[in-house]
This record gives C-alpha cells, structure tokens and sequence, in this order.
C-alpha cells in the first residue's frame, strides 16, 4: 500500500513537470531596417513562434525598448488563422490558455512589432524584441529566452571620432615628413598612412544606420596609423644602425693598411684599436637584436653606442697612421761629381760652338756663288 502511494506521487510529479516543461522555438525574424538605427527612425519587426504544446499555466510574454511600439499577431492552429486586435505597450503576455491546444495540434504565432529607435545620450545597444516563457509564478524561464538586440546611434559621435583620427592622422605626417628630411626610409610608413587615410575617407561616406561599420573603418584606421607610427621607429632604428656601420667600415680600411705593412702590422697600438673596433661591433649586433624584437628606442641607443666607440676606434687609427708615416723620410742618394769635370765641359762647348760657325761661314759663301 505504501509503494503504491508513493508510485501515485511520483507520476502526479512527472505529470506536472510535463505539463509545467513547454518548448516554443522562434523563426523567420527580420528587422526593417537592419544594422544601426538612428533615434526616431521607424522600426518593424516580425517573426514566427511555434508554440505547439505550449503549456496552459505558462504564459508568453514579449517586450521592446523601442518607442510607442505597436503589437499585431495572429495564432495559427492547424492552418486555420485567428487575427488578434494591436496592442500597444512595451510589454505584450500571450496567456497559456490562448495557446495551449492538445497534443499534435500545430500551433504558429505570427507576430508583427511596429516602432521607433529610441533617444540615446551615447550610442548604445538596446533591445529591438525579447520572447521569452513567464513561470506559474511569474518569474521569467530563463532558458527559453530569446533576444534580438540593434545598436542606437548618437548621430554625433562619428564626426567627433572622425575628428580625433584626422589629428593622429597629420601628426602621423607630420613625423613622416620629419624622418624623411633625415634621409630615413619612409616607405612602409607612407603606405600605412595612406591605408588609415581611405578607413576615414570611407567612415566618412557612409550613411547613419551604417553607424557600426564607420566606427569599425575609424578603429582600423587607428590601428593602421599605429602600425605606421611602428614602421616610421623601425626604420629610424635601422638607418641609425647604418650610420654606425660607417665609421666602423672606415676603421676596417685603416686597419688592413696596418696589416698590410710588415713594418706596422705587429704595431704596440693596433691592438687596442681592433678592441674598439670590437665593442664597437657588438654595440651593432645588440641593435640588431634589439630592432628584431621590436625595441626601436633601445636599438637606437646602442647604434649611438656603436657609433661613438667606432669613431673613437677610427680617429685612434687615423692618428696613429700619421705618426707612423710622418717618421718615414723620402731622399735621392748623393753621386759625388768631380770638380774638374766641370772645366772639360767648358772646353768642349766652345770648341763645338767655334766648329758650329765655321760651317756656317762656308754654307753662306756656296750660296753666293749659286
């Protein structure tokens, strides 16, 4: 007897859990017009429930945030329409009564929501249309609910954000040009700024309702401007590398000519010039290291690093060069000349100046007689 009344109280609950448990599925939602909505703009919505089973103690409730919305449905029960009168109000309830039929009947709410886009102080999401099952108790089933949600626009936003990118913008060129009369390659950076240019260009164009779409052009052009702003450091630290390069280079050529020389390539000072030299290079590889990583300020310092260290190594060089070359002197050996030497060349000019006129004397009187 006492497992019987506990098997009645058992399905008494699983009854009432039945009865209590309804599924209703929402289809065919479409919101006119899609996208951003701009405050005061006409809005309708329609969808489809299918509430077949629905349960009779439950009830249906829908609610908006659009302004002076306007209800019209119509429930369906096996094909056969029954047209509702519109109702107004943010909040409409479908009692259970009105959809519970019984089982395997087919049973479809049609419903069609008419309103306007609410005043906003800022954009913000607001509720176009919220289905959802209310409890015996009247407390929402969480589980059932089912949201469409649309942006509302403060029609002024776009401009002022507009505004703020158009200032990064011409800072952005500004700093191009800056780097450019430096002789630092602007390449990658003029492309970026060009890039964020066409998303403003583009978040300009659009119209209110595509209000998400310009925010969307205006945040990449940010992004695009940073990346540029990026690529602009990248190439200052790489020119800044080059530049250190150079002294280095230079110190190499003074070098070999050390080496190059039996007499100076076991010099006392060579080495301490080659050390330099050496730390000089390491200042170079850090930077390197530095602009892989993205550290553009830090790879900057240390090709200053190399450059002063390499100059230094340079200058010692070229001093050290001239000290050496200075010592060397350059001189044509001395061939002792006898002075009698200079008496026999005498005579021998006068004897062939005197032999000289002679001949002369002779020719003119032969050409007399011809």
């Amino acid at each position: 007897m006492k497992g019987f009344k506990t098997w009645i109280i058992v399905t008494a609950i699983l009854l009432f859990c039945i009865s209590a448990a309804s599924a209703f599925s929402v289809t065919s939602v479409s919101i006119d017009p899609s996208g951003s909505l701009i405050p005061g703009s006409p809005v309708t919505v329609s969808y489809k429930v299918d509430a077949s089973g629905f349960s009779s103690g439950n009830d249906l409730q829908f609610f908006t945030e659009l302004e002076s919305p306007k209800w019209t449905y119509t429930i369906s029960v096996n094909g056969i329409d029954n047209l509702r009168p519109s109702m107004g109000g943010k909040t409409l309830t479908i009692s259970g009564f009105e959809l519970a039929y019984k089982t395997g009947d087919i049973v479809d709410l049609r419903t069609t929501l008419e309103g306007k886009a609410p005043t906003v102080t800022q954009t913000a999401d607001k509720i176009i249309v919220r289905i959802q099952e209310m409890g015996t108790n009247g407390a929402p089933i969480a589980a059932t609910k089912v949201e469409r949600t649309a942006k509302v626009i403060n029609i002024g936003e776009v401009p002022i954000v507009i505004a703020e990118r158009n200032t990064e913008l011409q800072t952005f060129r500004t700093h191009i040009d800056e780097k450019a009369v430096l002789g630092i390659d602007t390449t990658a950076a003029d492309a970026k700024y060009n890039e964020a240019k066409q998303k403003i260009d583009s978040a300009r164009a659009r119209p209110p309702n595509q209000y998400a779409e310009a925010l969307a052009d205006l945040t990449a052009a940010q992004t695009t401007i940073s990346e540029g702003e990026k690529a602009l450091d990248r190439a200052w630290a790489e020119n800044e590398v080059a530049a250190a390069q150079i002294p280095i280079n230079n110190v190499d050529g003074v070098i070999a000519w050390f080496k190059g020389n039996k007499t100076t390539a076991e010099d006392s000072q060579l080495s301490a010039i080659v050390a330099k030299r050496e730390v000089a290079v390491g200042f170079i590889s850090t930077a390197n290291d530095k602009i892989a990583s993205g550290e553009y300020s830090q790879a900057r310092s240390k090709a200053l690093e190399a450059f002063t260290k390499g100059n230094e190594s340079y200058i010692d060089a070229l001093a050290r060069q001239k000290q050496l070359m200075s010592g060397w002197s350059f001189s044509f050996p001395q061939i002792p000349i006898p002075g009698g030497i200079f008496i026999v060349i005498g005579v021998i000019v006068v004897i062939l100046v005197a032999v000289g006129v002679v001949i002369y004397r002779k020719r003119s009187r032969w050409d007399e007689l011809g």
